[in-house]
């Protein structure tokens, strides 16, 4: 397992990582199903340090930062391909842009958001060190009321 950035080749194999409308939905809200290779090239111009995680030469993973200023990152779009969920590769991509975001950024907070649904992600993301600090009401692809729920972690909790 390994990281890198993205390069324009992965743009398509990003677009099959997420394979219902509602996992879509957990990396990129505002995205139709399926995820067009022109939103990610939006996603990858609009923000920063875009990473992929590769398995046996396999793009399983992506990241980015949405927001990388003022002391605060925020990572956004992480999706893990269904084949390699609980194998490591999620952790080790957060633990990636944890360094990031600490170290090239100097953040002394990053932060990640997780919908209700996503109960993979809500027990995911506080066993390594996020915690909860916020609730956002948001409005689903079927026009349903969900809570998007804001985690974040101190430079010193690392």
């Amino acid at each position: 397992m390994h990281h890198r950035e993205v390069a324009e080749s992965d743009i398509p194999e990003i677009c099959k990582l997420s394979e219902t409308r509602e996992e879509l939905f957990y990396c990129y809200p505002s995205a139709a199903f399926p995820l067009s290779e022109a939103e990610v090239r939006q996603s990858i111009e609009k923000r920063s340090d875009s990473t992929v995680v590769e398995v046996a030469g396999q793009v399983v993973a992506f990241a980015n930062f949405y927001r990388w200023e003022k002391g605060l990152c925020s990572i956004g779009n992480v999706v893990v391909a269904s084949g390699a969920r609980g194998s490591g590769v999620g952790r080790y991509l957060i633990n990636h842009m944890l360094k990031l975001g600490f170290e090239k950024h100097r953040a002394k907070t990053v932060s990640v958001s997780c919908f209700n649904r996503n109960v993979a992600g809500l027990l995911f993301y506080p066993k390594l060190g996020f915690q909860p600090y916020g609730i956002e009401q948001r409005v689903d692809y079927n026009g349903d009321r969900v809570a998007l729920i804001h985690l974040k972690i101190e430079q010193h909790a690392t």
